[in-house]
């Protein structure tokens, strides 16, 4: 009987507890802070975001929110119209008009900010504790070290641990220790950002004047080491700026060998100079536009595929073009080529003017699926897209499908024997005139490819295509005309050495030295980088 009493008491005692107000948490000195001044405030921000308890997020969110405030000396959180006290969160006999709410600033809201951020480094995910841990870091001060370490005494995630500890080194770069500060500079060597380097470098500066001058930091065994970190930093920023500017260039040459390779067809097969190949890169583009629109309106759960449903409606629509021009215009101009230039040209002028009556002549702005968006970021200020890696890895796709048609198939045996030679193919039985329109129209339809891919990194314009018309064309002839190996070398290459010109002269300066350059090597090399055999050869 005694025992059951008993614990029918604990379980008494028990519901007493969980049904009474919140107990006292917080130490009521530490948010008493918040009647002082703002930088009363902001101190008082950070032993808060140091704490990391439910109790002081909950304090730091009620002043977000407004409803933290002043009530007889007692800092108060106004819920509705309960006013309860910060620390403890019991409810008070004051009225709600009585209470006068704390106001902020800017740089209150920053340490908001970055109390916010320190909340999350307990979060069960890794890429929000690494997101908080980048805000930190740029916002380190002293009161924050005691989080970090303990921070790093329990963190696993290795690129958390290392964003924390270099953001304990910056701390740490101000201590009395020198060998706190030679810990810091060894820490700080292992990163890529070149305010970082700054950093380091101001330790190696002397302050004063003549012989009165001394060293910013006294200690020679922190000043080598910090002279040994910033020549890392530099080489790893030195590295990463290099790849950056590859994959830039990769990227520029994967657009460019877009648009080239279906020029490289109707080229080489026709022999025609197709002025309106980059409208038919424009005719893409607005086709992935619509399709954008149908998603959004019809299948808004799977917007994120509207790309993937894009890639047929680029093609055959820039096809169906193509086959257009081919059957109405080019066929009556074979042989002519001042006359098709001509025509084609005329052809672009339409196309365009009808993309400014159909769609309007300001630029519309398609948005990137999810999975295209953000960056592999390399270091400070080098990131690599990821919409422009999915392009990259689009191109490739492409060229292999390409590939595979012209080696692999029956048109592609017909599109190589009218190329090499038109007169002997047709007496062969190959029917030329048929070959003429698929050869264009798969030409076309790799331009409106192009489209598809350029609308992902530029707005969408009636004009859009005539910026890579002469590029295009520049590929094909330093590649070699009807050449798909030259196309690839000489679009990659020339998207690269773009790139790297335009770091160093600026883009218009790279432009015309790119184009003395291919001037120079035609005059020594008609035929391209691969010569094509057969009666353009001979030509």
């Amino acid at each position: 009987m005694n025992r059951l009493l008993m614990r029918l008491a604990l379980l008494f005692a028990t519901l007493v507890a969980l049904s009474s107000p919140a107990r006292a948490a917080l130490d009521p000195a530490l948010v008493a802070g918040f009647a002082g001044d703002f930088s009363s405030r902001i101190s008082t921000i950070e032993a808060l975001g140091v704490d990391g308890s439910e109790d002081a997020r909950r304090v730091v969110n009620a002043l977000e929110a407004g409803n933290l405030g002043v009530a007889a000396d007692k800092v108060v959180i106004l819920d509705g119209e309960t006013v309860r006290d910060a620390a403890s969160g019991e409810a008070l006999e004051i009225a709600v008009a009585d209470v006068d709410t704390i106001t902020v600033n800017n740089r209150v809201r920053r340490s908001i900010a970055t109390a916010n951020a320190a909340f999350e480094l307990v979060s069960p995910d890794a890429a929000t504790r690494l997101a908080s841990a980048n805000v930190l870091i740029e916002n380190a001060s002293e009161a924050l070290l005691p989080l970090f370490e303990r921070t790093l005494a329990s963190e696993q995630d290795e690129a958390v641990r290392s964003v924390i500890s270099r953001a304990a080194a910056r701390i740490n770069l101000g201590s009395a220790d020198a060998a706190k500060r030679l810990k810091a500079v060894e820490a700080l060597g292992e990163s890529s950002d070149p305010a970082v380097k700054n950093m380091l470098a101001a330790l190696l500066e002397k302050q004063g004047e003549g012989k009165q001058a001394t060293w910013v930091e006294p200690d020679a065994k922190v000043r080598d080491a910090a002279e040994e970190a910033i020549r890392a930093i530099e080489g790893r920023i030195a590295t990463a700026q290099t790849i950056g500017t590859v994959f830039s260039g990769l990227s520029l040459g994967s657009i460019l060998l877009l648009a080239a390779l279906g020029l490289a067809i109707t080229y080489g097969v026709m022999g025609i100079i197709n002025m309106a190949h980059g409208e038919l890169l424009m005719v893409g583009a607005y086709a992935t536009f619509m399709v954008q629109g149908l998603f959004r309106n019809y299948l808004p759960a799977y917007v994120d595929w509207y790309v993937v449903a894009a890639v047929p409606a680029a093609f055959f629509a820039a096809a169906l073009v193509g086959i257009a021009m081919e059957r109405l215009v080019l066929r009556h101009l074979y042989g002519r080529p001042l006359e098709s230039l001509l025509a084609t040209w005329g052809l672009s002028l339409v196309l365009i003017q009808a993309a400014r009556v159909i769609f309007g002549p300001q630029n519309l702005e398609l948005a990137n699926p999810s999975w295209m968006s953000g960056g592999i970021e390399l270091a400070a200020g080098v990131v690599l897209p990821f919409n422009r890696i999915v392009i990259i890895g689009f191109a490739g796709f492409v060229l292999v499908l390409i590939w595979l048609m012209m080696q692999k198939t029956r048109l592609g045996m017909f599109v190589r024997a009218v190329t090499q030679n038109r007169p002997m193919a047709g007496c062969v039985g190959v029917p030329t005139a048929r070959v003429d329109t698929l050869a264009f129209a798969i030409g076309s339809g790799v331009a409106g490819l192009g489209g598809l891919a350029l609308s992902q990194i530029a707005n969408v314009g009636p004009a859009m295509g005539t910026g890579y018309i002469v590029d295009a064309f520049m590929v094909v002839v330093l590649g070699g005309v009807g050449q798909l190996a030259g196309a690839v070398w000489a679009a990659l290459g020339l998207g690269i050495v773009a790139k790297f010109l335009e770091g160093w002269a600026g883009a218009v300066i790279a432009k015309i030295l790119v184009l003395v350059f291919i001037i120079i090597f035609i005059q020594k090399r008609p035929q391209g980088i691969f010569a094509l055999k057969g009666r353009f050869a001979d030509s």
